[in-house]
């Protein structure tokens, strides 16, 4: 963390550590009150609470119709919010190329519909979803099984490990589907007529699934080089083998 930290500080001053925060804000806002929106008008109905290896089926049902409600919420507010996430990555990317395209909220959006139309708003939005969903089902079932199989109801402290084991899960699940997130943010920046997002700072990539797959036909993916994982860790920096971007023939 404190080694782009201090660098950008450098550059820009601590101003520019916060470069791209107005749309994140507006981004974030949108999301929470979508969701409150979704969750009232669909609600879920009230399932009683199951603990008991007996009620595995029961226990599992719950699972899923909750897992289900959680998943409409997240998808409908992952598509409302997306554009502006758009928006927040490029201003943040704009510290490579030392550009001002993307100046603020209102000037983007339009900037983006002429250049792009509506769909440039959400390019990216598919593997973010895909990662959301991923984790979700991952994260609730693998919670739902440690608890029913793993930990025993004569256990005294058995209640506290499973407040815990959704929170863990979390943090495992979340480093297997961070890829989905980063491949959706390159998108979000990929040729975009910013210098972050083209040759030789990255490839132009002809969709997500390319951005992922390049690898196999012309080594040029994030794969090969244990990319799919930069900006994962808090505390450590993942640096490519061998360059800071990305190899162009």
């Amino acid at each position: 963390f404190s080694y782009p930290a201090r660098h950008i500080v450098e550059v820009d001053g601590k101003r520019g550590l916060f470069r791209g925060l107005t749309p994140r804000l507006i981004s974030s806002t949108l999301s929470t009150i979508t969701r409150g929106s979704v969750k009232k008008a669909f609600p879920l109905e009230d399932m009683e609470h199951v603990s008991n290896k007996d009620d595995v089926k029961t226990s599992l049902r719950k699972v899923v119709t909750e897992t289900s409600h959680e998943m409409l919420m997240q998808c409908v507010s992952r598509l409302v919010s997306h554009p502006l996430h758009v928006i927040s990555m490029r201003c943040m990317v704009q510290f490579v190329g030392r550009e001002v395209k993307y100046s603020g909220v209102f000037s983007a959006i339009g900037r983006i519909f002429k250049e792009e139309g509506i769909l440039g708003f959400f390019v990216g939005l598919v593997p973010h979803i895909l990662g959301d969903v991923i984790f979700l089902w991952c994260c609730n079932l693998l919670a739902h099984f440690i608890n029913t199989y793993a930990v025993d109801d004569n256990f005294s402290q058995a209640s506290v490990i499973r407040s815990y084991t959704k929170f863990v899960m979390g943090i495992a699940v979340s480093m297997l589907t961070y890829p989905f997130l980063l491949v959706g943010d390159l998108m979000a920046v990929n040729n975009c007529g910013l210098r972050a997002g083209l040759p030789p700072y990255a490839p132009a990539f002809a969709s997500w699934i390319h951005c992922w797959s390049l690898a196999a036909l012309t080594l040029l993916s994030l794969s090969p080089q244990g990319q799919l994982f930069r900006g994962s860790s808090l505390l450590f920096r993942r640096a490519p083998m061998s360059a800071a971007c990305f190899p162009i023939d």
